[in-house]
């Protein structure tokens, strides 16, 4: 009858991690949990302080909708009194405090200086000097009246 007990407590409680184990490594987890969370809100109260003291007259912002505009009143200490930004001379709009995504710096702007429909194309032989071709009109296949206007009852061969 006692050899019968022993096995039973070899069997049973025979190891510590097996039993306890699962246990320890939930508590492990919750406690990195709670640690991880603490300080992802430690660092973002941080970056809202540093975000807080640039935001002050005249510095150039992004909105959260890509607007970029200048600051022309801002409440730091009031997050629910809403921004005035200037997006051009003239044009100021209220925005709330929050929709300012972060200060823009000098080297974060820049100005694409091409202009729509400037192509210009150089040929091998002609590589000194650049001219500009300009496309053709398209020709029309519709058949026309003696006057040049196209006839309504004529339809166009395919």
């Amino acid at each position: 009858m006692m050899l019968l007990t022993q096995n039973t407590q070899q069997a049973t409680g025979g190891n510590f991690l097996t039993d306890y184990g699962l246990l320890i490594l939930l508590a492990a987890l919750l406690v990195f949990m709670f640690w991880s969370s603490r300080r992802r809100t430690k660092k973002m109260k941080e970056e809202q302080e540093k975000k807080a003291l640039q935001m002050v007259p005249g510095v150039k912002v992004l909105l959260q909708g890509g607007l970029y505009g200048t600051i022309v009143e801002y409440d730091a200490t009031d997050l629910s009194q809403p921004a005035h930004i200037e997006l051009a001379p003239g044009v100021v709009i209220e925005v709330h405090s929050q929709a300012i995504l972060r200060a823009v710096e000098p080297e974060d702007e820049t100005v694409d200086e091409t202009v729509p429909g400037d192509d210009v194309i150089v040929s091998s032989s002609d590589a000194a000097t650049p001219r500009t071709e300009i496309d053709p009109p398209a020709a029309t296949d519709a058949p026309t009246a003696t006057d040049g206007t196209p006839d309504a009852d004529d339809k166009p061969k395919a």
